[in-house]
């Protein structure tokens, strides 16, 4: 299967710190839009997050604006819509194969904490850092609250995570589809675009086109050998 294409050689070879986006990426959904058929408003929501991953929208609007169509949905149905998610294909295989070189595994989205705390468990990440949505009387409000809700947020939060592995950006490697992953590329030794719009792919070192994870390993093996520390 030819699952990916080359367009520039890392000036590193040994990355250490592999940062991940959630939606459309270790998970084979978009957790808002799917938040949103549960809320009844999932046509309105879904054009939005298009627009947003496009790039064609500022994205602390676009966030604003779809947490907002899940107001009156009840908590007890997002955890039971939330729990119908997938890993995408070959997310697994992936993250044991980056473990067992001895890498750190983290993930950076603007999506929730019902969602990403699942995926954090299931995958064994080393870190997680997502939203968390307001609940009053078991009702969300509408509202989120968290540290990546505005644009070029995940940038700001990858410093951080820098800082607390001790970890550089040259030694870094991030894979993400969305334009709201961008920041995070500019910053990073090497970046992937996984099935990702055509304006994420122009700023990415390497795309994957494929819905399949495991396409990442072979560029691992090529370009980014992590040896065990």
């Amino acid at each position: 299967m030819n699952f990916s294409h080359y367009s520039k050689n890392p000036a590193n070879n040994s990355f250490k710190l592999f940062v991940f986006d959630m939606d459309s990426t270790l998970i084979d959904a978009e957790v808002i839009d799917e938040l949103a058929k549960a809320a009844g408003t999932a046509e309105e929501v879904s054009k939005i997050t298009e627009a947003a991953m496009n790039g064609e929208m500022d994205y602390t609007e676009s966030f604003q604006m779809r947490v907002s169509y899940l107001k009156g949905l009840s908590y007890e149905k997002a955890l039971a819509q939330a729990d119908q998610i997938q890993l995408m294909p070959g997310a697994v295989e992936l993250i044991q194969y980056i473990h067992d070189k001895g890498g750190k595994t983290a993930m950076i989205t603007c999506g929730f904490s019902l969602a990403a705390d699942w995926v954090k468990k299931e995958l064994n990440l080393d870190y997680a850092y997502s939203n968390e949505l307001i609940v009053k009387d078991g009702i969300l409000t509408g509202e989120a609250t968290g540290p990546l809700m505005v644009t070029n947020a995940k940038a700001d939060v990858l410093d951080e995570l820098i800082q607390k592995t001790g970890i550089p950006y040259e030694e870094c490697l991030v894979v993400g589809d969305g334009a709201n992953d961008i920041c995070m590329f500019k910053k990073a030794g090497y970046s992937i675009a996984f099935n990702a719009k055509p304006r994420v792919c122009e700023q990415a070192c390497t795309v994957v086109s494929d819905k399949d994870l495991r396409g990442v390993i072979p560029i691992l093996e090529s370009v980014a050998a992590t040896p065990k520390s």
